[in-house]
């Protein structure tokens, strides 16, 4: 089955250029020419990979570039006529996996986007080690916790808290097997420092610590990490 590739550009021409030549490749190319439709569709479908260029009309391709990575871990390539090294350096830290500079030859951008999908292939051949849930990110070889690619600051135990909850999203643990759990971290504290490390989380990855939707108080049985959000 061919990939199917999402093409954010407002230059109508490039657009179809790309379009013809990845077709031509063997690739099925959706073009959006705003980053409102970009997101949308990349919400709304699955893709095998995102061409991004970085200066859109309505949001820029960073932004764009944020939000999508927030969501999944799609191959991005992220094209611009913007010739600051800096732009690169945002891009790549915002989680574009390449990065083409305006005007480029078809043949390269073909070998890029071959090059990123194929890294993904790689990377997808062995167990993810990242969960996603909506904006959220719980990251367990970088131990890091993100929420819209921003970085949240937590212990190694409120850490291992986190992650012992959401690999278990849907169930009510116990304040006694949470602790068990996590038994292999550092102690922080004793008796009810679990209600306490769950207060900090709940700062760290919330929107609003006092009325939680993720991390959920189950009165008298302990807590439930939310799988979905309304």
């Amino acid at each position: 089955m061919a990939e199917r590739i999402l093409l954010i550009e407002d230059d109508p021409r490039l657009a179809r250029m790309v379009d013809d030549y990845l077709s031509e490749a063997g690739f099925r190319v959706v073009h959006a020419a705003t980053g409102t439709q970009g997101l949308m569709l990349a919400r709304r479908e699955a893709f095998d990979a995102l061409i991004l260029d970085l200066m859109l009309p309505d949001i820029d391709g960073l932004e764009v570039c944020k939000h999508v990575r927030a969501r999944d871990a799609t191959p991005i390539l992220m094209l611009t006529a913007r010739g600051d090294a800096m732009d690169r350096v945002l891009g790549l830290e915002m989680g574009a996996d390449d990065y083409l500079p305006k005007p480029f030859e078809p043949r390269e951008l073909l070998a890029r986007l071959r090059a990123i999908l194929r890294r993904a292939h790689a990377t997808g051949a062995g167990p993810s080690t990242v969960l996603h849930f909506g904006r959220l990110e719980i990251d367990k070889d970088a131990r890091e916790v993100r929420i819209d690619g921003e970085a949240r600051s937590l212990t190694s135990y409120q850490f291992a808290l986190l992650l012992a909850m959401a690999e278990r999203a849907g169930r009510v643990l116990s304040r006694e097997a949470m602790f068990d759990l996590v038994k292999g971290e550092t102690i922080e504290a004793f008796d009810r420092s679990i209600d306490v490390h769950i207060s900090r989380i709940r700062a760290a990855i919330e929107d609003n610590a006092k009325k939680p939707r993720r991390v959920i108080t189950v009165r008298g049985a302990g807590y439930v990490f939310a799988k979905a959000q309304d």
